[in-house]
């Protein structure tokens, strides 16, 4: 921390400047991980936030970085950044434009559930685990038709835009996409564009593949139990 100091003296900005800066980071992170339901959050607001008053630089990245320490060493939360590793097929983004963060709790898993876990949105969290096994279980990617398929099956149908639980469905299907668990791109087939989803950075993260795995592989255990004893 006392080479972070140093660095900010170097660029003529005081503690007590620092500490505003950094304070205002992590509450725009916080605030805007729960208003959006957790979608990632673009470096380049971050760094807006800095820029806004002051023009040094390097400024911003010595600000997100303190942000980054103070987030995990207070709050218990990684900020941890996203960054796509090929540009979609329908939006050339360069790797600058596609760099963003978003928040994971480092508590442990069986402390989250008992403390932090909201049961109002346990219904999200199931579809979500859903929809990743699905693709996971395609291959890590599925055409659009396929996946309603799989959808409709379960009672969930594209039209239906008030689902008792889910509400729209569509829209909960786009959400996984805007929260980056999900890619989606268009792909020139024989028969024209076809919609295709793609496993995207936050369901191959290694804690959420495990989890998907693990998830898959209880299913199946049950249903041979379930074979044997038939």
């Amino acid at each position: 921390m006392a080479n972070s100091s140093q660095d900010f003296s170097q660029l003529n900005i005081s503690e007590e400047e620092k500490d505003k800066l950094v304070a205002e980071v992590i509450r725009y992170v916080l605030f805007k991980t729960h208003q959006n339901s957790g979608c990632p959050i673009k470096r380049d607001e971050l760094t807006q936030i800095v820029t806004k008053n002051y023009h040094q630089r390097l400024l911003p990245a010595l600000v997100i970085n303190e942000a980054i320490a103070k987030l995990s060493s207070i709050f218990g939360f990684e900020m941890r950044e996203l960054q796509r590793s090929r540009p979609s097929s329908t939006n050339q983004q360069s790797v600058a434009d596609a760099k963003s963060y978003v928040l994971i709790s480092q508590l442990p898993a069986d402390v989250y559930r008992k403390y932090i876990d909201d049961v109002n949105t346990a219904h999200l969290t199931g579809f979500t685990f859903v929809v990743i096994s699905i693709v996971h279980l395609a291959g890590g990617k599925i055409p659009e038709e396929h996946l309603w398929h799989h959808l409709r099956r379960m009672g969930l149908h594209e039209t239906d835009e008030s689902h008792p639980v889910l509400g729209n469905i569509k829209q909960a299907l786009e959400t996984l996409v805007q929260q980056r668990y999900l890619q989606k791109d268009k792909v020139n087939g024989p028969e024209g564009n076809t919609l295709v989803y793609e496993l995207a950075e936050r369901a191959l993260d290694g804690p959420v593949c495990d989890s998907i795995k693990e998830y898959i592989s209880q299913i199946v255990k049950k249903e041979v139990a379930s074979v044997e004893i038939d």
